[in-house]
């Protein structure tokens, strides 16, 4: 059985899965209340549990091979 993860715009798993997604490279962050509009908590502020969604999100990602076309 997979663990589930929050996956709310902004949330750790969300911003691994679009590290993921345009490529850049695994460095856990989220944002407090959504991306951009709110404060972001570095890795360093993240608890065990936030590193482990952003990375499962990440994971995720690549596994799907879900990646941003750049024309």
């Amino acid at each position: 059985m997979s663990k589930k993860y929050d996956k709310r715009h902004g949330g750790p798993y969300d911003r691994g899965s679009a590290d993921s997604y345009y490529r850049r490279s695994g460095c856990p962050h989220y944002y407090e209340t959504g991306t951009m509009i709110s404060p972001k908590v570095e890795a360093d502020h993240m608890t065990k549990e936030e590193i482990e969604a952003y990375y499962a999100g990440f994971d995720d990602n690549e596994k799907a091979m879900d990646f941003k076309e750049w024309d």
